[in-house]
């Protein structure tokens, strides 16, 4: 599945919230944190788009207007936190659904 990672600016937060809401977008799974929650730096929000490839390359069309796409290493880096997020909640909720 293609993903897409953006560093957008805390005063941008209205802009970003319309792509967001945007139907094609909104459709796909999308993370949003504080930057500084995922290593990156003050002041930003961190969002990620992940889905159909196409619907991706028009995330990041309309994310480039408002922010800006993060390095390779550091795309994949923070990547990989939201990945370990996903992995700690499902291994929670296998623990609440399997505990009797």
């Amino acid at each position: 599945m293609a993903y897409t990672i953006f560093l957008v600016p805390t005063a941008k937060r209205t802009e970003l919230e319309e792509i967001l809401k945007e139907d094609r977008i909104a459709r796909q799974s999308h993370k949003l944190r504080e930057a500084s929650a995922v290593g990156g730096p003050a002041g930003e929000y961190c969002v990620q788009i992940e889905g159909a490839a196409d619907v991706v390359k028009d995330a990041e069309r309309r994310l480039a207007a408002i922010g800006a796409a993060p390095p390779p290493a550091e795309k994949e880096r923070i990547h990989q936190v939201f990945v370990a997020e996903d992995d700690a909640a499902s291994a929670g909720m296998g623990l609440f659904f399997t505990e009797g």
